[in-house]
C-alpha cells in the first residue's frame, strides 16, 4: 500500500503527484490540511509539511527527498538525463522553479490569494501580490527562451525541470493568474504539459469556496 498525504495547491506535493504518475505508480490520495496539525499527521511529519509518502511502512517527508527515493527506486522510468552535465542542468532549474519562482510568484500570488484564506491566516497583501503579478513576466520569459532553444526545458527529454516548472504555473493558472496571451511560447510549452496523462489528475482539483476558472482544464486554453 503506498498512500501519499497531500494538499492540493502545496507545490511539492504537486511535483511528486505528478512524478508518480509518470512512473506509473499507484497510490492512494489523502488530503492533509497541514496548518490544522492533526496529531496522527505530526507522527508522521514533526514539521507538520506536506507531502508524506508512506511505502510499505516507510515513511518519506519533504517532496524533493520524495522525488530522489522514487528516481531511485523506481529507476525504470527516468526522469533524469544520463550524463552528470545534463542531470545539473535539470537540476539548476528544479532549484530555479521550486525556490526563485515559487518565492517571487507563487507565494506572492496563490499563498496570498488562496492560502491565506482557507487556512484563515489573515488577510491578503496588495503590495506582495502586486509583486508577484510582475514578477511571473521575466520567469515567463525565460520558459519561453529555454522552450525556444531546447525540446524540453532542461534538453532533450522532458524531465524534472519540466515538472517542477509545470506544477508552479498550475497553482498560479488556478487562480486564473497567468498572462498567457503575453507569452505565447510558453503558452506552447505548458501546452504539451498540461496534455500529459501525468499531469491530468491536477486540473481536475478543486478547492472548495475556490474554483478555477473555465481555461484550467482545458488542454486547449
Amino acid at each position: 500500500m503506498r498512500t501519499l498525504f497531500h494538499y492540493p495547491l502545496s507545490l511539492p506535493s504537486r511535483r511528486v503527484r505528478v512524478v508518480l504518475a509518470e512512473k506509473g505508480l499507484e497510490f492512494e490520495s489523502a488530503v492533509e490540511l497541514p496548518w490544522r496539525r492533526r496529531a496522527e499527521f505530526l507522527a508522521l511529519n514533526p514539521a507538520g509539511e506536506v507531502p508524506v509518502l508512506v511505502e510499505d511502512g516507510c515513511v518519506v517527508v519533504v517532496g524533493r527527498a520524495i522525488c530522489d527515493y522514487l528516481d531511485e527506486v523506481y529507476s525504470k522510468v527516468s526522469l533524469l538525463p544520463s550524463s552528470p552535465r545534463a542531470r545539473a542542468e535539470v537540476r539548476r532549474l528544479v532549484e530555479w522553479f521550486e525556490v526563485k519562482f515559487d518565492r517571487e510568484v507563487t507565494e506572492n500570488l496563490v499563498g496570498e490569494k488562496v492560502i491565506k484564506r482557507v487556512s484563515q491566516h489573515g488577510e491578503p497583501s496588495s503590495l506582495f501580490i502586486r509583486a508577484g503579478l510582475a514578477n511571473i513576466h521575466y520567469h515567463l520569459d525565460y520558459i519561453a527562451f529555454l522552450a525556444e532553444r531546447r525540446s524540453w526545458l532542461a534538453g532533450d527529454g522532458f524531465s524534472h525541470a519540466d515538472i517542477a516548472a509545470g506544477v508552479q504555473l498550475s497553482a498560479v493558472d488556478y487562480i486564473g493568474l497567468v498572462p498567457w496571451n503575453d507569452h505565447p511560447e510558453a503558452k506552447d510549452w505548458y501546452a504539451r504539459i498540461k496534455s500529459r496523462p501525468s499531469f491530468r489528475p491536477l486540473l481536475a482539483d478543486m478547492i472548495p469556496g475556490v474554483p478555477p476558472p473555465p481555461h484550467y482544464a482545458d488542454l486547449d486554453f
